[in-house]
């Protein structure tokens, strides 16, 4: 399942994992109110396994997180931001993405998204440069440099906002589940997804892939689900909390996303969330050496504040 990569040489997702844009590395990067939900305990990176664990720094769980613990420092703070004057109306955003949650209960255990911070900034790299290597058919020699080129990507990305957000999703596995796998008394987050989204036309990508989406219009791309947590829904709540994003940051109803032609689970998962093909590559594209592509659009449910989100609204 796929959306789109902004550096565009254009990704070979895995059918039912990956959701990329066009990632075209000859070019200079980019590579394509009140909180919803409480805030989570801060957690520090810890690798384990080579994939992407994170330690809670409390024993809480996602559905009852701790009141008390530290959370990360304001969005104005943060170190990639270049500096430049924010108007009120920009403030308001940036505050809104700091506080966005998006959580969900899974069969197999809890997600919850929300924008990515400055110190998981690496671990998303990770997990972005492995899934492009995989989704190419890149030799692993080739993971350093793509690791480069994906970072240089976010941070051009992140100083952008609040037109544009990287979102990042934490999954937990129920405690039966999790007790049959590990033997550690830490409870563990992993990073099991991310998704970006631009809002309007200052957080476009300057050179999108064909079929070019209205520049002023929401547009979803760069999904990667990380390998061993797939086939749980992830992607799809990715997708969603993507959505519900967008309707509190956006007056603007259509949102647009990419889906390569020959990606039948993506593509189906998105008529699904209601999706329709509005524009397609032409044969002609091949000889660019990129697949052809799907250009999907969606009108949103108005959504009259922040709090009037309900299930209805995201399915």
């Amino acid at each position: 399942m796929a959306a789109t990569v902004s550096l565009s040489f254009s990704l070979d997702p895995q059918p039912q994992h990956h959701y990329f844009s066009h990632f075209k590395p000859h070019q200079t990067l980019p590579f394509t109110s009140s909180p919803l939900f409480p805030k989570y305990p801060l957690l520090t990176i810890a690798h384990r396994h080579n994939r992407y664990a994170f330690k809670s720094s409390s024993s809480s769980s996602p559905s009852t997180p701790s009141t008390t613990a530290t959370t990360s420092s304001s969005f104005l703070e943060d170190p990639f931001r270049t500096g430049r004057f924010l108007s009120n109306e920009e403030l308001e955003k940036l505050k809104l993405l700091e506080d966005f949650r998006y959580c969900q209960e899974l069969e197999s255990g809890s997600l919850w998204i929300r924008v990515m911070r400055a110190e998981e900034m690496d671990n998303t790299v990770a997990l972005l440069a492995e899934s492009f290597a995989e989704s190419m058919v890149w030799p692993s020699g080739y993971l350093s440099l793509l690791r480069f080129l994906v970072k240089q990507y976010l941070v051009e990305r992140r100083a952008l906002m609040p037109h544009t957000a990287t979102l990042i999703g934490f999954y937990r596995e129920k405690e039966n589940e999790r007790l049959e796998h590990e033997e550690e008394e830490e409870e563990e987050e992993e990073l099991a997804g991310t998704v970006e989204v631009c809002f309007d036309k200052r957080g476009a990508n300057a050179s999108p892939p064909t079929p070019t989406p209205p520049k002023n219009s929401p547009y979803i791309c760069n999904m990667s689900v990380d390998k061993p947590l797939r086939r749980r829904g992830i992607g799809w709540h990715l997708l969603k909390a993507s959505e519900e994003l967008i309707s509190q940051m956006n007056s603007t109803r259509e949102v647009y996303l990419h889906c390569r032609t020959i990606d039948a689970a993506p593509f189906n998962m998105y008529i699904k969330a209601g999706y329709k093909v509005v524009n397609t590559d032409s044969i002609f594209i091949l000889l660019m050496l990129q697949r052809r592509k799907h250009l999907m659009c969606k009108k949103l449910p108005v959504l009259r504040s922040p709090f009037d989100m309900s299930d209805s609204d995201v399915e």
